[in-house]
């Protein structure tokens, strides 16, 4: 059964929440590409709608969006992007990278929120604390 650590980045609060999808969860996300939009409630965040924007295989490898299916395959990369970074102008590596496509082998998948729910992400998340009106240091 397929697992997953979902990293979800909240642009409005600059946050980023490291989440775990299992099981039932983590098969909605199978067989996705990046720049789809899913439901939230795979990660608890009901009502919430994240754009994947990213991931990387169990050895590290990135996922490419230039690379179709979910299969590694070697790119060769002339200028920074997700996996690259090169040192001098003018530089090219030929890098392997898995594809856009999500799958089994998937360990991170990285999405941003592009649709809100009623409820804050902190408070479906538990991260609320209960005092933050009180100011017993005062």
């Amino acid at each position: 059964m397929a697992s997953f650590t979902v990293v979800v980045g909240d642009p409005e609060s600059g946050l980023a929440h490291q989440l775990e999808a299992e099981g039932q969860d983590a098969n909605r996300f199978i067989g996705k590409e990046l720049g789809e939009e899913v439901d939230g409630s795979a990660v608890g965040l009901d009502g919430y709608t994240l754009e994947l924007t990213g991931g990387s295989d169990n050895a590290g490898r990135p996922h490419n969006e230039t690379v179709a299916g979910s299969q590694l395959k070697e790119v060769l990369m002339k200028e920074r992007q997700t996996g690259y970074k090169p040192d001098r102008e003018g530089e090219r590596r030929r890098i392997t990278a898995r594809g856009r496509e999500l799958s089994d082998e998937t360990a991170q998948i990285n999405a941003t929120i592009v649709a809100r729910g009623d409820e804050s992400v902190e408070s479906l998340l538990g991260l609320e604390s209960a005092d933050d009106g009180d100011d017993a240091d005062e």
